[in-house]
């Protein structure tokens, strides 16, 4: 089925039920592919609902009706089709017969307007005798609109479509219902299957029911006007009168003549006024391969002349018109100016996609690619990165014939993508160093953004004093230079190295960035600089300076066209918002960012490390690894140092709650090595409390001492209190896993002031998941510290849970219980599934009895109990029997007994198949799962 139409056939219905209605005659018109024959169809169907005699009318066949139907009298439904075909003998026939309609009949007469011999005369000339009581419709049918493509699509193939795919489905058929329809069944048929991609709509090619028509009208033309439809073809776009006529090379006289034929045999159409062109695009191609070779050059050339002269000049039609035409030397001039168009309109990637191109011409000559290839260079770095771009610009910087001036721009440029877009630190700090070297004598404003490139500490490797040195050296030959936008360049990476290090004068030079500044480069570098300083803030846990900053920086880059620089500000916050606790719909936030940058895993490294983190939280600890080490991709070594050392810090973790106590100690040593010679010391704070307990839990508490004492030292007088609160979290775990057997128990207490000292930190921030975790340590802590101490009642007025003395040991108790109830609920409303599991575990071992509650062992019937739905979810987040075995202090025995009893109640076929059934929970980690019987 192509359309409905039942809009128009609506007064036909009403003249078929009523026997002396008055006759109805409708006309309906649309062009080739519309749906006027299904329109029929309706209109067939409802005469024969209506046990009216329908008698069909096919115009052009040489048959139509018998005398016989022709002098009917009854009362009848005439469906004429295609009247545009008839002769003048079948129209006069027609006339006749529906001049004397009788009441009760009806007539619908379909015909493609831009085919009448006489244009808005259906039925010739002379004009009919309508009958004083006959009712005269015209219904127009028209294309349809991008949404009811949309959904014939989806009928179609299936939902799996792009929104590229489904736009360029639209655009190229012209929404015309037959195409449309013919289109989907070639990509229906197609090999390999349809994937959804607006690549694979583009080689579906033209249907060959539209390619016959289109040629068979542009041929039935004379040879003289021919030309004029070719010219239309050529040009791929509505063009005016004039145009046409100056590409066709006819003449005034001749393409105004030939143009009017066009229109009269519907090779061509009136799209607005002075515009002329294709019905429907896909047409263009089909008629532009028709055209012999010689002449279509000729018609090229001719085009890249009309276009050069217009105003703005179209550049990149105009490259593509000359190197059809055969003219190289101008298309690459054409080339040039239509990058450096591009680049000024801040539509970097289409400047990128036409100078790749251009560059991997065989052949090309020196010069020009001395001149294209900085501007690709610029292009790319300031946009989102193409793998091509790289390839490209590493196989011209070999080129020894290029000045050194070009080699070291390009090189400059290389490194930046290299090591900021590609995460190929090695490679990209060499093409800076060298690009420093090169560019130091002949551009010392280039030399200065190498230099300044260099000073930026996310690189792993040297140590921040190398990185202090080469921002030294950029900000001299910065002054130097006496450019705005190098010192703006530099300023950004000043302010980048000194938020990062949380220097006591950071947020004074983030004032200092041109906000307001008029010179794009200068605002592309300031907007860098705001995004920079945006993210060491989420770092430092100063979140609302980050809201400001990332809302200020993603403006000012969205201004000043600097996608690669708003994408990384999108990073940022999925940080911001996975340690504030806006989990709800972050996951998917995180998967969404990953897919559309796809081709840039660099520029999506914060949105793998949030969904590792969230899936660990959640307990999907297979998940968890998967996305920490970047689905695959790459390891952790190749991540900027802190999400090296943030994603670090997650997998010990992991290797903790598994018991791999050896694993968890080795990398702990790994990652710290590698923050430690960096000297960022605000990139410890997500590492340092899981490093610190896995060497102490492993026995090597000597080196767990080590790391706090060069955690504290790093850490200078600058504002950064998510880092401090850090600090006292390692302190915490320090003491209370790293004291000798013989200061235990003083080292528990310490422990416990440490984790609130940390809490009351993390809440101030705030850090809801942070505080949480620390605030379980303190509970834990007072709970080993008096695990001789049974249950019992809180002594009256007592309000405090850190332990004093003796006296006050089983108050301190049951505070620590009604706190660790507390994290429980926080953890569940957060949705950290696991958490909130390992906690209530604690909480059973010293839980004190609900008051009233009868002997034995409570009946739950077919309905899980707070335990089964416990290890439910726990299983059908991933985790193996083992693993919940540990968490919830119970052997894998009796884990394997909660899981066969939860399938057998809820029907589930799997341990997966648990998330989706009532009581068993859910793994998307969109917000609270089952809330579990609260503990008494």
């Amino acid at each position: 089925m192509i359309a409905t139409c039942g809009s128009a056939v609506l007064p036909l219905a009403r003249a078929l039920v009523q026997e002396r209605a008055e006759p109805l005659l409708l006309f309906v018109e649309g062009a080739a592919g519309e749906g006027k024959s299904h329109l029929l169809q309706e209109a067939a169907d409802l005469a024969e609902a209506a046990e009216t005699l329908c008698l069909w009318w096919r115009c052009g066949t040489g048959g139509g009706p018998s005398p016989e139907d022709e002098h009917r009298r009854t009362q009848v439904l005439w469906l004429v089709e295609d009247v545009h075909r008839a002769d003048e003998e079948e129209l006069r026939r027609l006339r006749r017969v529906l001049e004397v309609l009788e009441p009760g009949s009806a007539a619908a007469v379909t015909y493609r307007p831009e085919e009448l011999p006489l244009p808005g005369l259906p039925l010739g000339g002379p004009s009919m005798a309508y009958p004083s009581r006959m009712t005269v419709l015209r219904h127009r049918l028209a294309p349809w609109n991008e949404e009811r493509v949309r959904q014939a699509a989806v009928q179609a193939l299936g939902e799996d479509w792009t929104p590229e795919a489904l736009r360029r489905l639209y655009e190229r058929t012209g929404g015309v219902p037959r195409v449309v329809v013919d289109l989907l069944a070639a990509l229906r048929e197609r090999r390999p299957a349809f994937t959804g991609t607006a690549a694979e709509v583009e080689a579906a090619g033209t249907p060959a029911r539209l390619a016959e028509l289109v040629l068979s009208r542009t041929y039935a033309l004379s040879p003289a006007d021919r030309p004029v439809v070719w010219a239309a073809a050529v040009l791929g776009r509505p063009a005016g009168r004039d145009e046409l006529t100056i590409v066709s090379g006819l003449g005034t006289a001749k393409g105004n003549t030939a143009l009017l034929r066009a229109l009269e045999g519907a090779a061509l159409a009136e799209l607005g006024e002075d515009r002329y062109g294709f019905a429907v695009p896909l047409e263009v191609p089909v008629v532009r391969a028709s055209i012999p070779g010689p002449v279509r050059q000729d018609l090229h050339g001719r085009a890249a002349g009309v276009l050069s002269r217009g105003q703005p000049v179209a550049w990149d039609a105009v490259a593509g018109h000359r190197r059809a035409a055969g003219d190289s030397r101008r298309w690459l001039q054409a080339v040039e100016k239509a990058a450096e168009s591009a680049a000024a309109a801040s539509r970097h990637q289409h400047a990128v996609t036409l100078l790749e191109q251009t560059l991997a011409t065989p052949g090309l000559p020196p010069q020009a690619r001395a001149r294209l290839a900085p501007l690709l260079a610029r292009s790319a770095v300031t946009g989102l990165r193409s793998d091509q771009t790289v390839e490209v610009l590493t196989q011209i910087v070999r080129d020894s014939s290029l000045p050194s001036s070009v080699r070291g721009e390009l090189r400059l440029d290389l490194g930046l993508m290299l090591g900021n877009q590609t995460g190929q630190y090695a490679e990209g700090w060499q093409a800076l160093e060298t690009a420093a070297a090169e560019l130091s004598e002949v551009r010392p404003d280039l030399a200065a953004r190498a230099m300044a490139a260099l000073s930026s500490p996310y690189w792993p490797g040297d140590c921040v004093d190398v990185h202090r040195r080469w921002l030294r050296n950029a900000m001299a030959a910065a002054d130097a230079s006496g450019d705005d936008a190098t010192r703006t360049a530099v300023l950004a990476n000043r302010v980048t190295l000194a938020t990062h290090c949380a220097e006591p004068d950071a947020w004074e030079l983030v004032k200092r960035l041109p906000r307001e500044t008029t010179d794009p480069a200068c605002a592309r570098q300031a907007a860098r600089g705001l995004c920079n300083a945006a993210d060491a803030a989420v770092w430092l846990g100063l979140h609302a300076r980050a809201e400001d900053l990332l809302a200020e920086g993603r403006d000012l880059s969205a201004r000043s066209g600097a996608p690669y620089i708003e994408h990384n500000a999108l990073g940022a916050q999925l940080l911001q918002a996975w340690w504030t606790g806006q989990w709800p719909g972050l996951a998917k936030r995180c998967e969404d960012f990953v897919t559309a940058t796809a081709d840039m895993p660099r520029i999506a490294s914060d949105a793998y490390i949030v969904r590792g983190l969230l899936a660990l939280a959640q307990g999907d600890w297979e998940e968890a690894a998967s996305w920490l080490s970047q689905r695959g991709t790459s390891g952790t070594n190749s991540l900027p140092v802190p999400l090296a050392a943030t994603a670090a810090g997650a997998l010990i973790r992991l290797a903790l709650a598994r018991q791999e106590l050896e694993s968890a100690a080795e990398q702990a040593r790994a990652a710290w090595a590698v923050v430690a010679g960096k000297g960022v010391w605000s990139w410890a704070a997500e590492l340092a409390p899981w490093a610190v307990e896995a060497l102490t839990r492993a026995g090597d508490s000597a080196t767990a001492h080590a790391m706090v004492r060069d955690f504290a030292r790093g850490l200078d007088r600058g504002d950064a209190p998510a880092v401090r609160a850090a600090l006292v979290w390692s302190r915490a775990v320090l003491a209370e896993t790293g004291a000798p057997a013989r200061e235990e128990r003083d080292g528990l207490l310490r422990a416990v002031e440490l984790y609130q000292e940390a809490a009351a930190a993390y809440a101030s921030l705030p850090r809801p998941y942070a505080q949480a975790l620390a605030a379980e340590g303190a509970a834990r802590c007072v709970l080993a510290a008096h695990s001789e101490v049974g249950p019992g009642p809180v002594a009256e007025g007592a309000d405090s849970w850190a332990p004093t003395g003796p006296a006050c040991s089983r108050t301190s108790v049951l505070s620590a219980v009604t706190e660790l109830e507390s994290c429980a609920q926080r953890f569940t409303d957060l949705g950290a599934v696991w958490d909130a599991a390992r906690t209530r575990a604690l909480l059973r071992t010293r839980q004190p009895a609900r008051k009233g509650r009868p002997p034995g062992r409570p009946s739950h019937a077919d309905e899980l109990s707070p335990r089964e739905a416990e290890v439910a979810q726990l299983a059908a987040s991933g985790l193996t029997n083992r693993e919940i075995a540990v968490t919830l202090h119970l052997s894998p025995r009796t884990v394997e007994q909660h899981i066969a009893r939860a399938m057998r109640k809820t029907g589930a076929l799997s341990r997966r198949g648990l998330a989706s059934r009532p009581g068993g929970g859910s793994s998307d980690g969109e917000g609270p799962l089952v809330r579990q019987e609260q503990p008494g």
